[in-house]
């Protein structure tokens, strides 16, 4: 491996991280918004 191979490796993968670093989520979560307090107080709080 020459060191031009080295460093086009080096520099592709510092493009690859800068480009998923500023597109768009991808992320595939669910809307659910904001879920509601279902449960009771503590009750023997201080």
């Amino acid at each position: 491996m020459t060191i031009v191979q080295a460093m086009q490796g080096t520099i592709q993968f510092l493009a690859e991280a800068v480009t998923r670093l500023f597109s768009p989520s991808d992320d595939q979560y669910p809307a659910v918004g904001v879920q509601p307090f279902d449960g009771d107080a503590y009750s023997q709080w201080r």
